[in-house]
């Protein structure tokens, strides 16, 4: 990047904050984040059901925030309201970079059975509708293994991440030895791949590191 940009995160959750931070700071030097933070949405969504429809004009509204506030590019960093992401961009000139979309074409590049993890219900519907349609995209027919570890996020909330991480690497390895690539539908969930063995590190693809890449190819291209 030849000038100081900006980039802008939509986050649902304050765990996704730093390891964004993070990813940033390594793959866009240079380039100043802001975060908007409401952590009240995934409750929300919890309670009624995923209806997405009920936080569109929240999540609308902190895009243009974020264009006023002079981001070159807004990141959507949750897969649960990832749907979203087209009504973002409908409002605003930025572009939006929605953070799974990028983890899902490499998931049907590389497995024709791909397994979905997920800890709330509510991301997991929305993860597979999204690979759904890329591989239709693709023209390539993929076979959806879903997994719902909720008791990983019960412990999470409970204030237990130790277990969070325990009970969901447990769970993920299990997935793994019955399918090609595993996806892991929340960004929160990337940290929990560098507790595995290393020799299976590779077959998982978590959104965080492709979703920033897709932000850096965007700022690139500005």
């Amino acid at each position: 990047m030849s000038a100081r940009k900006k980039l802008a995160i939509l986050h649902t959750t304050p765990v996704t904050v730093d390891p964004l931070k993070r990813l940033a700071a390594e793959l866009l030097p240079g380039c100043d984040v802001i975060n908007f933070v409401d952590d009240s949405i995934l409750p929300q969504l919890a309670a009624n059901g995923g209806d997405i429809g009920a936080v569109e004009p929240r999540l609308v509204q902190y895009a243009k925030f974020a264009a006023e506030a002079g981001a070159d590019v807004i990141l959507n960093a949750c897969s649960s309201v990832g749907e979203l992401a087209a009504k973002e961009q409908a409002a605003v000139a930025v572009p939006v970079v929605r953070i799974d979309e990028a983890m899902a074409r490499e998931a049907v590049r590389i497995g024709a059975r791909i397994g979905v993890a997920a800890t709330l219900p509510t991301t997991l519907a929305p993860t597979l509708k999204l690979l759904r349609e890329t591989a239709a995209q693709a023209g390539k027919a993929a076979e959806l293994v879903p997994l719902l570890a909720e008791e990983a996020y019960r412990l999470l909330i409970a204030g237990d991440a130790a277990g969070h991480d325990r009970t969901l690497a447990e769970a993920l390895e299990r997935l793994a030895a019955d399918v090609d690539v595993v996806v892991l539908a929340q960004a929160s969930m990337a940290r929990v791949v560098d507790t595995l063995p290393a020799a299976q590190r590779g077959r998982f693809l978590s959104s965080p590191r492709l979703g920033m890449l897709s932000v850096k190819a965007v700022l690139d291209r500005t």
